[in-house]
């Protein structure tokens, strides 16, 4: 499956006609969200267009992904409620937005691009979604490509960074032919893959060694579904010196033991209120999970809110992993 060819040259047509572009992506944004949306960006400014790519508060960026162009970054209260035009990308629905969605919903033009099944019809004006992607980088390519912008090194390692994080550096089952073909084509347009890997996977703040500690320790296999699950606390933040955006790749630890077939992580964002973060080895849908909890994602690799304990939290995913509502 692609994204509709008609679609894709009308969404190249209304960027072309556009003088100021808004881009937005999903809360928390991750190496996919980020570098496609700012893969787009530096390309589209380095055409001339005025670009304002931003995402929803908290507005913090992760230390694995300041290597990108993340200097045209606007704060999102700097940004046009009714934008001429908005593209979003890599966000399902509306509320994965935030604060942004009312903008996306006043936009005069919405471009959506992303890859996720769940409400895989889109929410905009003009849908380039494409669930069998590996990532929503390969349909920022595309559009990229379409309008015939420019894609140099940087605009190639954004997009590269894309590919290379949502499919677990290629090793997850959303690893396509197609997918490698394009990865090996930004290399060859001087995407840097040592740069990625570096900065994503091999860099990290002394604090983060007592945390993932901390979380390790308080690990639980809930074994009768194949769940291994664990919390973080803000005090466990402020006891190292870190913030929440120094831990995304805690998850990655928690989902290690063979016995997961499924792996939970929760972090403690405000007092009652968690993100649970879902991985899954394959055999489970972790994705219907998160919907089902108010939140979204991949068959694989999904997330959602939860107001309560860490454990009320775990007892409604056991439920829905049961099979029971």
């Amino acid at each position: 499956m692609t994204v509709d060819p008609k679609a894709l040259a009308e969404a190249g047509r209304v960027l072309e006609e556009a003088s100021e572009i808004v881009m937005t992506c999903h809360l928390g944004p991750d190496g996919d969200a980020l570098g496609s949306m700012l893969g787009v960006a530096l390309a589209a400014k380095q055409a001339g267009k005025v670009v304002l790519p931003t995402f929803g508060p908290p507005f913090e960026l992760g230390p694995p992904y300041r290597f990108l162009p993340t200097e045209l970054l606007v704060p999102p209260t700097e940004v046009p409620t009714a934008p001429e035009v908005l593209v979003s990308f890599d966000s399902g629905n509306l509320e994965r937005l935030g604060d942004l969605a009312p903008h996306a919903s006043a936009a005069r033009k919405l471009i959506v691009l992303d890859h996720h099944a769940a409400g895989s019809g889109g929410f905009g004006h003009i849908n380039l979604v494409d669930p069998s992607a590996a990532a929503t980088a390969e349909i920022a390519f595309d559009l990229v490509e379409q309008v015939a912008w420019k894609i140099d090194a940087r605009v190639a390692t954004c997009f590269l960074t894309g590919l290379v994080t949502d499919t677990g550096r290629f090793q997850y089952s959303n690893t396509r032919p197609a997918t490698l073909r394009l990865a090996a084509r930004l290399v060859e347009l001087g995407a840097r893959p040592e740069e990625i890997g570096q900065h994503v996977y091999e860099e990290t703040a002394f604090g983060y060694l007592p945390v993932a500690a901390a979380v390790l320790a308080r690990a639980e296999l809930v074994g009768d579904v194949g769940l291994v699950w664990s919390a973080l606390y803000q005090s466990d933040l402020a006891a190292a010196g870190i913030g929440l955006a120094d831990t995304d790749s805690l998850i990655d630890l928690v989902r290690l033991p063979i016995e997961a077939s499924a792996a939970l992580m929760l972090k403690e964002h405000a007092p009652g209120i968690f993100k649970g973060s879902l991985r899954s080895r394959g055999q489970v849908d972790v994705g219907s999970v998160a919907v089902a909890l108010g939140g979204g994602g991949h068959h694989n690799a999904a997330g959602f809110t939860f107001e309560g304990a860490p454990e009320d939290a775990v007892r409604a995913v056991v439920r829905l992993l049961k099979g029971r509502p």
